[in-house]
């Protein structure tokens, strides 16, 4: 006796999403994809002015202090008496000739991140475009560059460009070498850069007369840490 072939039953159609969670998604997809395109452009593409830093009190009497202290050493006189930070009893008086003399200079300053960009908010414009950021053997900077309203298509808008700066101390001299450089976020290919890239500048052209040798020979020491940058000069 032949066995009779077994009718399989219907077959119950996969379940997908329903319409209403396809809609869903799409307002989603599209809110983030509209958040992502907003935050790129206002970061990126044409980013806002930075906030001047502004030092507290303490912070601003301790920076008057160094750069007394600075402007002491050059025009090689000594500090006056008073607070630190307090300005010379003298001020808005001619200037009176006196013997130069270097005995008892700081030749090791030191400056704080904040510090550093406090003394750039001295200048508003400057300020509102350029912020430098410390960090262990690295300065950074970011800077906004406003483009000519005849440039073409960018015109009047702002360039973004941010840049990194090795800087440290080995082998008895200072290692300055350019980490690299980038526009709206994109990092510039090492060609563009004429090949500069990640190399030390003062081991490279410090072997010869100019600008390198002479910046190497008299630095002593320079450490930048998170925050912070020391420099100390030779005699």
């Amino acid at each position: 006796m032949d066995a009779q072939p077994v009718q399989a039953g219907p077959v119950e159609p996969a379940r997908g999403m329903s319409t209403g969670k396809i809609v869903l998604l799409v307002v989603v997809v599209a809110i983030l994809a509209s958040a992502a395109t907003v935050w790129v452009i206002t970061h990126y593409v044409f980013p806002r002015e930075f906030s001047p830093v502004q030092l507290s009190e303490k912070e601003q009497r301790v920076l008057d202090a160094k750069l007394e202290r600075v402007e002491a050493t050059t025009l090689g006189r000594p500090r006056q008496a008073g607070s630190p930070g307090t300005a010379p009893t003298d001020a808005g008086k001619p200037l009176e000739p006196e013997r130069y003399s270097e005995a008892g200079a700081k030749r090791e300053v030191a400056f704080t991140e904040r510090e550093l960009n406090a003394l750039l908010a001295r200048n508003t414009d400057l300020a509102r475009k350029l912020a430098v950021d410390l960090s262990q053997d690295m300065a950074s900077a970011k800077l906004l560059i406003p483009l000519d309203p005849d440039f073409p298509i960018l015109g009047g808008k702002t360039l973004k460009v941010t840049a990194g700066l090795e800087l440290r101390y080995a082998d008895h001299k200072p290692v300055v070498a350019l980490t690299g450089v980038s526009v709206w976020g994109v990092p510039i290919p090492n060609a563009w850069l004429g090949g500069l890239k990640n190399v030390d500048l003062v081991g490279e052209f410090g072997g010869q007369e100019g600008f390198w040798k002479s910046f190497a020979d008299g630095i002593e020491y320079v450490q930048v840490t998170d925050g912070q940058v020391i420099v100390k000069l030779k005699e």
